[in-house]
């Protein structure tokens, strides 16, 4: 910590404690941050583990295609809490609330990981962190935001380190809760993501009072006389899937199939009342038009990319050579190596935009390079399939190309979700994109359990090719989207 003045554009103008220059309360809000995402990709990177392996291995012992369908359903609800708990803080609680709540929530799903037995300490940890989670996700950017004005040229750089803190804990979460879970079991590592929660949860709530006022204001109040009408349609919804889950209707084999087919009807419904209402003019009609395929674009990119977790979770633990000097790595370090690379190239591709300036490419090509990329990950692994086992730099090779191509569509994905919003529904195009993230992770889990013994080159080539021909035909279709976007590149 240092002090230093407040920039010309604060209201405060005293001497104030500053984190790297910048608002002291960023460090609280980078650290719960770092360790939500410690514990969420901690206890991601053992979870397929632990649902497939035998019980004598400490495991569950469920079908592995199951399992790997589970973990993409597991995926796609966190994302889908996102928007239900953006809900909640812009109506109901704000985001400061929902931000401390969420992260209570998140560590009470960790422990029930921990210490309850079989499958339902799973049902139980699972909803409990895919809510948590979603709500950490939810309030914690927003917060971000109040700690500036948008007059303050330190925002972006805010920004920045609050993302290297995503990074941290995505790298040092998986590293961890493998090594516990190699020596001592699985529970040892759901028990460390529980902790890690714990912390950043103490050190927010350290600098909790310095928080803006404006975080503890709700934009958009519910009015009183319509909350016991949300309440009601809020019992209504838990009770039908309460019964279609007592009732068998939904049940842990068709899980990741009705939550995909929930995800589409969600944006379809969506894209049909933005693309109707009369508060949207025709240039704003214009902009949802071209959003429609990068929407595609963000599913098809994440079904792929996501199966870090699912699909490479189990290559790594089956197929991969992990043997370094003698010594055997945990196959759940491997979903460190993408943060690595992040950490990385952040940077550089931060400063290689800047410097083309208006020269970079627009944001449908962009997306389309991203299918490109990351479809040409998935074909270097047919010469692969010759090999006995795959060595250690190949894989690593595969997610440098799988980084880069997460560096062309990810960080741009919700601001261009803004800039082709409607002025009346921005945070609706925001759950758009964040729905297709879900149906892309809950894809993630089905298509990996296609990947058998027998299948495998079939299998790259039926992705790989797929998502190389999904974004050469989005960059051809870039001039018409580019047109539709009217002056948003």
């Amino acid at each position: 910590m240092t002090t230093t003045q407040p920039s010309p554009g604060e209201a405060n103008q005293r001497v104030e404690k500053t984190f790297f220059g910048h608002p002291s309360m960023l460090f609280n809000l980078f650290s719960v941050e770092l360790w939500e995402r410690f514990s969420f990709y901690g206890m991601q990177a053992i979870l397929a583990y632990y649902m497939y392996f035998s019980v004598t291995e400490g495991g569950l012992g469920l079908d592995q295609g199951l399992a790997l369908s589970l973990v993409g359903a597991y995926g796609g609800g966190v994302y889908l809490s996102t928007i239900l708990t953006a809900w909640i803080a812009d109506r109901l609680l704000g985001s400061e609330r929902v931000l401390f709540y969420s992260a209570i929530v998140v560590m009470a799903g960790h422990i029930a990981l921990a210490v309850l037995p079989g499958a339902v300490g799973l049902a139980v940890g699972l909803v409990l962190v895919a809510v948590g989670s979603g709500g950490v996700k939810a309030a914690a950017g927003s917060l971000v935001g109040s700690l500036y004005t948008r007059e303050d040229t330190r925002r972006d750089a805010g920004f920045s380190i609050f993302y290297m803190g995503v990074n941290i804990g995505a790298l040092v979460g998986p590293l961890l809760t493998g090594f516990l879970q190699t020596r001592i079991g699985f529970h040892w590592g759901f028990g460390a993501a529980a902790v890690g929660m714990a912390l950043g949860l103490a050190v927010y709530i350290s600098g909790r009072k310095n928080l803006p006022e404006s975080s503890h204001h709700v934009a958009n109040p519910l009015p009183r006389e319509s909350r016991r009408k949300f309440a009601l349609i809020a019992l209504l919804a838990l009770a039908v899937v309460m019964v279609a889950f007592v009732t068998g209707l939904v049940n842990p084999s068709n899980l990741a199939n009705t939550m995909a087919v929930a995800a589409i009807i969600a944006s379809v419904v969506y894209f049909v009342v933005l693309l109707t209402s009369k508060k949207v003019e025709g240039t704003e009609r214009k902009r949802v038009t071209a959003f429609i395929p990068l929407y595609i674009a963000s599913a098809a990119f994440f079904a792929l990319f996501q199966q870090q977790f699912t699909f490479i979770a189990v290559y790594s633990e089956e197929r991969l050579d992990r043997r370094i000097l003698g010594w055997e790595m945990p196959a759940s370090w491997v979903q460190s190596i993408n943060p690595v690379f992040i950490i990385i190239f952040a940077v550089v591709f931060a400063a290689f935009w800047t410097k083309l300036g208006n020269r970079q490419p627009s944001t449908p090509l962009k997306f389309g390079i991203a299918l490109v990329i990351i479809g040409l990950a998935y074909l270097v692994f047919i010469p692969l399939e010759s090999l006995e086992m795959t060595p250690l730099l190949a894989l690593v090779g595969i997610l440098l190309l799988v980084t880069w191509a997460e560096l062309f569509l990810s960080p741009i994905g919700l601001s261009v979700a803004t800039k082709l919003a409607p002025v009346a529904f921005t945070t609706q195009m925001l759950a758009l994109f964040y729905l297709s993230i879900s149906l892309g992770t809950t894809l993630a889990g089905i298509l990996a359990g296609f990947y058998t013994e027998g299948n495998e080159i079939q299998y790259f080539i039926a992705l790989g090719g797929t998502s190389i021909v999904l974004g050469v035909a989005l960059m051809a279709a870039t001039p018409g989207i580019k047109k539709l976007m009217v002056g948003v590149k």
